[in-house]
């Protein structure tokens, strides 16, 4: 069983702040000012932001879902293969990533 970019979307919109917005020209759903899913680089992946710690439970965890390249490595955030064989734990994630995120102080705008 798989879990697409448009229904991590479609299941992230429906906790509760949350938006879509663009995040460097990308779609993104945010909370609080701040994206906690986008779609990632790489094809066949999205972005997750949520703390390190859980980004490097998930990748021992479940390495063959959860994964970073370079590009990610030190950030909050993982990617997540459209192609993983837990669609539930994945809505787990994007659930606490949401919590995470709205957690934070919201971002400000620099002028």
């Amino acid at each position: 069983m798989s879990f697409s970019w448009d229904e991590a979307v479609a299941y992230a919109l429906t906790l509760p702040d949350t938006e879509i917005s663009t995040s460097y020209g990308m779609p993104a759903i945010k909370v609080n000012g701040r994206t906690f899913l986008s779609p990632g680089h790489e094809a066949g992946s999205f972005c997750i932001s949520i703390d390190r710690d859980t980004v490097a439970m998930l990748m021992e965890f479940a390495p063959a879902t959860y994964w970073q390249t370079a590009h990610y490595v030190g950030w909050p955030a993982v990617l997540v293969r459209e192609n993983g064989p837990d669609p539930e734990h994945v809505r787990a994630l994007i659930n606490r990533a949401r919590d995470w995120n709205a957690a934070r102080p919201r971002l400000r705008v620099k002028r």
